[in-house]
């Protein structure tokens, strides 16, 4: 189990890093936030698509979230992707570029052992890679805060040109968000839940009525706090998820609340904390792009449906997991849009 290798290290790394620069400093091929890179070797030129999302309307019955596009035909051969692709561009260019986090334990962070970006999101770009170049490391990566998420797939107005391919964030699909990027099939569910210090009494978030609950800015756990009617709590947006922990740790808020995943990663990182009250919404996990590259997305769910099949997904959820992994059940098949 990964879990247990590395959380001793970077357990008393979370207030320094906090405190310090808000993360560790990226090695050489890293960008922070994702800066755009002139000419030729930035993100791939297309046509600019719509603007950030705003409210979608409740009602709407036409949005089938978890549906996204069906791979075209069989896998093409790393290297030789088909002419004029959005693939081809990037195999031209010999790198993907990913928005990451470095910041959640588990699924994205900073490896304080090699320096190196590790974890379960990580391993799924390093599938994609494989599948465009024949290798795993052919990917340029941009860390990115949560409230980035979107933002880093547009395009410049004058460029065309977005700052990053594809963004793996443990970002929730939703109706709101395909308004401004295009979603691969589910890859893992996840649920907002709550994590508390260990002396806390408190056994569930409708325990926390008038308390200080942390949650990552930009990020569908934060809109749910802010929602909260029948035990509202006192939301405090932060940027990073290794924030809020810090924020608890000192005695600044009462608990931190977000998808389960992470807190699995916040709870690993620090053991005097727990993991309290059942899932309280739904939390569908998709990989973003941009929304005129549906190539692209074609592509990237040819990959995971043969992750589904050969077993990798479920193996690499076991792994990064571990026995928390219990808690979890493989993705649901995928969900494709009527064509």
């Amino acid at each position: 189990m990964r879990r247990g290798r590395w959380a001793a290290a970077t357990a008393g790394l979370v207030v320094a890093a906090v405190l310090g620069t808000g993360g560790c400093a990226a090695p050489s091929g890293t960008d922070h936030g994702g800066g755009r890179e002139p000419g030729p070797h930035g993100a791939l030129p297309q046509a600019a698509p719509a603007g950030l999302p705003g409210s979608a309307p409740a009602d709407d019955e036409s949005c089938h979230p978890l549906e996204s596009y069906r791979p075209q035909g069989s896998m093409p051969q790393p290297g030789h992707m088909p002419s004029g692709s959005t693939m081809a561009a990037i195999v031209k260019r010999g790198r993907l570029i990913a928005g990451v986090d470095q910041n959640s334990y588990l699924f994205g962070y900073r490896n304080p052992l090699t320096g190196e970006l590790d974890g379960f999101e990580i391993e799924l770009l390093k599938r994609i890679s494989t599948a465009l170049f024949g290798s795993p490391d052919r990917i340029q990566f941009k860390t990115i805060s949560s409230n980035a998420r979107l933002a880093v797939l547009q395009p410049d107005k004058t460029t065309h040109r977005s700052s990053v391919d594809i963004v793996i964030d443990s970002m929730t699909i939703n109706c709101d968000r395909w308004k401004s990027v295009a979603f691969s099939t589910d890859y893992m569910d996840a649920g907002q839940r709550v994590l508390v210090p260990k002396s806390s009494t408190a056994t569930s978030i409708d325990d926390l009525g008038g308390k200080r609950v942390c949650a990552a800015s930009g990020t569908t756990s934060i809109d749910t706090l802010k929602g909260l009617k029948k035990h509202p709590v006192v939301p405090v947006a932060v940027k990073d998820w290794t924030d809020c922990l810090m924020l608890m740790q000192v005695g600044k808020v009462d608990a931190v609340s977000t998808d389960d995943t992470i807190l699995i990663g916040l709870a690993a990182q620090d053991p005097n904390t727990k993991l309290i009250g059942p899932r309280f919404t739904k939390e569908p996990h998709g990989i973003a792009m941009r929304k005129d590259q549906t190539d692209l997305v074609r592509f990237v769910n040819g990959v995971l449906q043969q992750m589904r099949q050969d077993g990798t997904l479920t193996g690499l959820e076991k792994q990064w997991l571990g026995a928390d992994a219990k808690s979890f059940v493989p993705p649901p098949g995928p969900s494709y849009k009527p064509e």
